[in-house]
């Protein structure tokens, strides 16, 4: 897909995807904003909405961490909302604004953003099995088969990170040429059904990514690693 580029600080970066996501961020703080200004005992609609989003991720990382998983929850948290935001925003009218150069679209179909989060939960994840066990978490002997689960778990260490890049880039890229070409092919209303469909993926490739985040932080910390 081509993006509008533009040089800053001599790198160059891609001005769609950048205002689409900032878009994104917006809309998620103005939602947080609405929706923690006036906590009552009876929550209102937004609130509700909040505790049980919260709550999901307390009984997950409870449940595939364990104690002290909770600690991970505004990670996991801010990784779902901003991916689930980003994915439905591909979802709007975008054609109906026309760029020099490129489109406007889920800023999650650039494959630098989707880099972007493998690298952030990868120095995360890492970060976190070092806190925790120290040098133990990359050696755990000296053994000659040691060290070949040594390299196996390197190896893994960082591809682990590039497939969910990969999934989520893929996922949504696909999607949103599907629903492109369709629509040019034929009329409104068919379109409709694989919309509403777009919309399923949208949700579940946010909560795929965010579980198995989830996941590799639960290896890097769990006392059998």
């Amino acid at each position: 897909m081509e993006h509008l580029t533009a040089k800053i600080f001599g790198l160059t970066v891609n001005l769609d995807t950048l205002l689409t996501m900032w878009l994104c961020m917006v809309a998620i703080i103005i939602f947080a904003f609405v929706g923690t200004r006036k906590l009552s005992i009876v929550p209102n609609k937004i609130q509700f909405l909040f505790e049980n989003i919260l709550g999901f991720f307390w009984d997950l990382t409870d449940t595939m961490i364990g104690k002290d998983g909770r600690r991970h929850v505004p990670l996991l948290a801010s990784l779902f909302l901003f991916i689930l935001v980003g994915n439905l925003c591909g979802q709007l009218p975008w054609k109906l604004y026309h760029l020099k150069q490129g489109e406007l679209a889920s800023p999650t179909n650039d494959i630098n953003l989707t880099a972007a989060f493998a690298v952030i939960v990868l120095v995360y994840y890492i970060a976190c099995g070092i806190a925790k066990k120290k040098g133990k978490f990359f050696i755990h002997g000296f053994s000659f088969v040691d060290i070949i689960l040594f390299l196996v778990e390197l190896l893994e260490m960082f591809t682990r990170p590039l497939t969910l890049a990969l999934r989520l880039f893929g996922n949504i890229l696909a999607g949103e040429i599907l629903i492109t070409a369709i629509i040019s092919l034929c009329a409104f209303v068919l379109p409709l059904p694989f919309m509403i469909f777009e919309l399923l993926v949208a949700a579940v490739q946010a909560l795929v990514f965010t579980m198995l985040t989830t996941v590799y932080i639960s290896s890097a910390v769990s006392e059998e690693h």
